[in-house]
Parts: structure tokens; sequence; C-alpha cells
């Protein structure tokens, strides 16, 4: 085994890195900074449409496209839940030094983001109209909403592919050439929006085109860099396919984070269709908070993901107790991160919702939003820690049933009660911290006493 990880190096590219060796603290930082960053500009991507589109179109078109978060979400989450198990087999393999099962099991992710691409954009384009009838979207804003969604959907398939391409690079060590790649075509989707929209005045379907096209070149990059010869990860375009025994781990390690995607995103669109029935400026404050959210929250993802792919390795190698350590300490740095970001936005949030929009009706519900949830994200950071050390352990079971019953019914059967009886906004909002303390009580249970570091052991050879 030794011998053949070591030949694997030796044939990889420098920017491959194998975590199941040196300093635990180093590596998961050195790693989760790259993906911080790139996860920066990833939601540059929407919230620069959002920026945009409200200095320049007016709130009904910001209300339109900040409340698009949560529908797009629901329609790639579960995809994107496919491409985590992806990650996950080629982290496996890639620390226990399989060459051909990293091969084959890259090549059937690819398959499986083209197959899903498609049919997410079919899916979204035929569809809008309706999702967003059901999501009882405000009729002052309905029209710019299905010229949005529509043309989004229409790059659904660089959507998925990026997301499947970075998570190739990040189970292989290699989270630097995603950011390099999101730098690109972030700063092309901010210049495009500005001429688009600043410039020639088009309306709302320019953002989302916009954020089609720079997709498409960062999925160009990546595919770009995957072909190149000579490396553990080299693609060939004829292998791309389902090999039928990665395929059913692919499966087996995804599809519970791709339900668990799903149901979070279920459980928001319902709050969201909650929120719409409030009117435009309810809607544009959550939209606004849930940017802000998304980049606040940007630290703890870095180190989920970092986790998840350094447990994996490490599991995958057989080293245990250095498996643990790397829990240990992904789940200690989100937690604090967290909280000193939820400090942060809760002092700030009149300038930062003003940033989006300077209407009073929007910065009051966002602010009002802001200072019930955000000093509890600690709770939001662990729950999400726990699950990353549950899928990095091949677990990912777990944490879809915790998701389900916590952040999805107890959610639901909560809102549908406050509103029946109290039918204040504020009330809603208070969904997400007691849900977050609910599943961050069970989390720890399953934490502190199952014997998560052997998820792998029944399907090792």
């Amino acid at each position: 085994m030794l011998n053949k990880k070591e030949n694997m190096k030796r044939n990889s590219s420098s920017q491959v890195v194998d975590m199941t060796k040196g300093n635990i603290y180093s590596l998961m930082t050195g790693f989760a900074m790259p993906i911080f960053l790139s996860q920066v500009f990833q939601q540059l991507y929407n919230t620069a449409d959002a920026l945009i589109v409200g200095k320049f179109l007016g709130t009904d078109a910001l209300a339109a496209v900040t409340s698009s978060g949560t529908l797009i979400f629901l329609m790639v989450s579960f995809f994107a839940g496919i491409a985590m198990g992806g990650g996950v087999v080629i982290s496996r393999y890639f620390g226990a030094g399989d060459k051909n099962k990293v091969s084959r099991a890259i090549h059937t992710t690819l398959a499986f983001g083209l197959a899903s691409g498609v049919f997410l954009t079919v899916t979204g384009v035929i569809f809008t109209p309706v999702f967003l009838r059901w999501m009882r979207t405000d009729a002052a804003v309905m029209p710019n909403a299905v010229e949005y969604f529509r043309y989004y959907f229409l790059g659904a398939l660089a959507l998925v592919m990026y997301n499947i391409c970075r998570s190739i690079m990040n189970a292989l060590g290699d989270s630097k050439r995603p950011l390099y790649y999101l730098i690109f075509s972030s700063v092309l989707n901010v210049l495009l929006d500005l001429i688009l929209i600043g410039i020639f005045h088009f309306g709302v379907w320019a953002a989302a085109a916009a954020t089609v096209i720079s997709q498409g070149a960062s999925v160009v990059l990546c595919m770009r860099y995957l072909l190149r010869g000579g490396n553990i990860f080299t693609v060939e375009l004829k292998k791309i396919r389902f090999h039928r025994d990665l395929l059913s781990e692919v499966v087996r390690y995804g599809f519970p984070s791709g339900v668990q995607n799903s149901v979070i995103a279920f459980a928001n669109v319902i709050v969201q269709s909650q929120i719409n029935s409030f009117g435009k400026f309810a809607m544009a404050a959550y939209g606004t908070h849930a940017k802000i959210e998304g980049f606040a929250f940007l630290p703890i993802t870095s180190f989920n993901m970092a986790g998840t792919t350094f447990i994996s390795q490490n599991l995958g190698a057989g080293e245990y107790d250095r498996a643990k350590k790397g829990a240990r300490f992904s789940i200690l740095a989100t937690v604090v991160l967290a909280e000193i970001i939820g400090i942060g936005y809760y002092l700030f949030a009149p300038a930062l919702i003003g940033l989006f929009d300077k209407s009073e009706g929007v910065i009051g519900l966002g602010v009002k939003q802001a200072h019930i949830v955000a000093l509890f994200y600690f709770l939001l950071a662990f729950s999400h820690g726990v699950a990353a050390v549950c899928r990095g352990a091949g677990k990912a079971f777990v944490p879809m049933c915790i998701m389900l019953s916590v952040w999805c019914v107890i959610r639901i059967a909560y809102i549908a009660a406050v509103m029946s009886l109290l039918g204040e906004i504020e009330y809603i909002y208070w969904a997400y911290p007691i849900t977050w303390c609910i599943s961050s009580v069970i989390y720890l249970i399953y934490y502190l006493r199952s014997d998560w570091v052997h998820g792998f052991c029944t399907n090792r050879s």
C-alpha cells in the first residue's frame, strides 16, 4: 500500500495534496483558505447581480433576483449532494492509493454531472412559472422573476459542471486552481453586469445571462486543466461514462447528502413562500439577508469542506486517530469563526443591508431578521461541522435523517403553527435558531457516542 501511494504521488500534479501526512492544522487551514476565497468569488455571482440590479432597475427587479436563491438552491442541491458523494469516493481511494478507482470515480462523477445538468436545464426552463406561482411570488415581481429564472437555468449545465470539477479537484487536495478559475469568472461576471445593465440598461435577464456566461468560462478552464495528460486525475473524453461499481458508491455516499441539501432547500422554499406573502419589501429584505449570510458563512463552509476531504483521505488510509484530531479542529474552528462573524453582522446589519437597498422597509425587516438569528450562528456552524465529519466518514445517512426531521419537518410545522396563531413575520425568522439548537443537540450526542471513524470499514477491500 505504501509503495502504491508513493507511486501515485510521483505521478501526480504538484497541486494534488496527500493529507494523510504532515501537520494537521496547517494542512487543513492551508486547504480551507483557497476554498474560502473560491466561495467568496462564487457568492459574487448573484451578489453582483443583486447590487447592480438594485441600483439600476429598482426594488421590484431586486426582489426578483434576491428571491431566486432558495428556488435555485432547491433545483441544484440534490445534484450538488451527489457531487459531494463523488468527492468522498475519490478522496477515499486517493488516500488508499488506488489509482484505477480514482480515475474511474472521476469519469463516473463527470458523467453524472453532464446528465444532471441537461435535466436541470430542461426542467428549470419549462417549469419556472409553476415554481414561482407555488412560492406565491408577488404579482408585481412575477414578470422579472420568470425572466431571470429562465435565463439562469439555460446555464444550469455550466453551474453543475463547475461544482463537479471543483469537487474532483478538492477531493485530491487541490483547492487552489478552482480559486484561480473563479476569480477570473467572477470578475467577468461583474464586468458583464456593468456593461449589460449599467451601460445598455437591459432588464434582469442580462444579470442571469452574465452569470451563465461567466460560469461557462470557469467550466472551460476546469476541463482544460483536467484534460491535461500525465496526472492521476487526467480525464479522457471517451472514458466519461457510468462505471456501475463506482456509480453505486457515488450514489451511496452522495444520495443522502443530496437529500439533505434538498430537504434544507425545500424548507427554505416554504419559508420563502411565507415571506413572499408579506409583499415585495419583505421579499427584498429576506433575499438581501440571505446574500449577506451567504458571505458571512463562507469561512465555516470552507473548513467543513476541508474537514470532509481530510477525514475521507485519512480514513481511506486507515489513519483513525489523525481523522479524529482533524474532526475536532474543523468543528472548533467553524464554531469560533461563526460566532465572531455573527457578532459582527449583528452590529453592522443596517449598513450591510443598506448596501443593497436604501428603502426603510427593506432595511427595517432585514435588520430585524439579522438581530434574531446572527448570535446563534455558532449552533448552525456546529450542526454543519458534524455533518461534514459524517460525510467524510461515509456516514452521510446520519445528517440526512437529522436535517429531514429537524430542519424540514419541525421547521415547517413550527412555521405553520405560528403563522396560523400569530401571523407576524418575526416568528418566521425564529424558526432558524430554534431548529439549529435542536439539531446541534442531536449532533453532539451522535458525535460523542457513535463509532463514526469506521464508516468505511465494511467497504474496505
